[in-house]
């Protein structure tokens, strides 16, 4: 059988009109020299909410999409729907990635996948003791998986919903060592005691100005990782690189977990760099 040559792929979400997404994927393809249209299915500007997913999905599949990536607010409210999980995909509760496949909707989570592929790639060596994670909705769930993959010995999950930072704990307690993963609530003390530091919080995006933490408690020999890419230098990061710590931005994260969606859509590894010129191409 010949290798399929062209693809249909679209993105679901409200308020997608920015996303880089499709870009990304388009040139990646054309340097592989397969045809790619990539559509964007704004539930924001079709004015419709989650309970059209059934009918969007309907339409895909009829349709001839052979994947589908899915945001906020898609990624749980897709699961029911969907054929078959990813064991990925099972274990985060969390939908990004829909593959097509003769008829057939499988759901996969590459979220995980992008941060620690980024880490893994600007934080060789960086010490994995103790990790404070500050975030545990959809996208901490993923880091937090990430970084226990990545091998953290001890990982303190910080949210001003302490039932929900709870609610992650006692998730990753079930598939990981248990006792290696607690919910923090004296962040100053557990800071103090940590190697590495992660905002996976909407906190520092334009819209939500300002620190997970307060900049004081950083201090030079602390990493700090941000998820975060509008903008790429957070007042997070700002501040740590004025301190000399080591930093990774969010930009990877979003490049990695399109990379690896594009794979899962074609059979095809593409070039991460197409991805990192287009992106910044792009603004940032």
């Amino acid at each position: 059988m010949r290798p399929k040559s062209s693809f249909l792929v679209g993105l679901i979400g409200s308020g997608i009109a920015a996303s880089r997404t499709p870009p990304m994927h388009e040139a990646a393809a054309d340097v592989a020299g397969i045809r790619y249209l990539y559509k964007k299915i704004d539930l924001a500007e079709l004015k419709l909410g989650v309970e059209a997913l059934p009918e969007l999905l309907t339409a895909a599949r009829r349709m001839g999409f052979d994947g589908l990536n899915v945001t906020h607010p898609c990624k749980q409210a897709i699961i029911p729907l969907l054929d078959e999980l990813s064991p990925d995909a099972e274990a985060l509760g969390a939908v990004n990635t829909v593959v097509i496949r003769n008829g057939r909707m499988i759901g996969h989570n590459t979220d995980w996948f992008g941060f620690a592929e980024n880490f893994r790639r600007n934080m060789q060596d960086a010490p994995l003791g103790r990790v404070v994670q500050f975030g545990a909705g959809g996208a901490g769930a993923a880091v937090a998986f990430a970084l226990m993959k990545l091998g953290v010995r001890e990982l303190v999950v910080v949210d001003v919903d302490l039932a929900k930072a709870q609610s992650l704990v006692n998730s990753l307690s079930a598939r990981f060592e248990d006792g290696r993963v607690r919910a923090g609530q004296d962040v100053t003390a557990d800071v103090a005691a940590a190697d590495g530091i992660v905002n996976a919080t909407p906190i520092g995006m334009d819209k939500y100005p300002g620190t997970p933490l307060p900049t004081a408690l950083l201090r030079p020999d602390l990493w700090v990782a941000d998820i975060v890419y509008f903008p790429l230098e957070t007042a997070l990061l700002r501040a740590a690189r004025a301190l000399g710590c080591r930093t990774v931005d969010g930009g990877g994260m979003a490049i990695f977990q399109g990379t690896e969606a594009f794979r899962l859509f074609t059979g095809i590894s593409p070039d991460p760099g197409v991805f990192f010129a287009t992106f910044a191409s792009l603004g940032g």
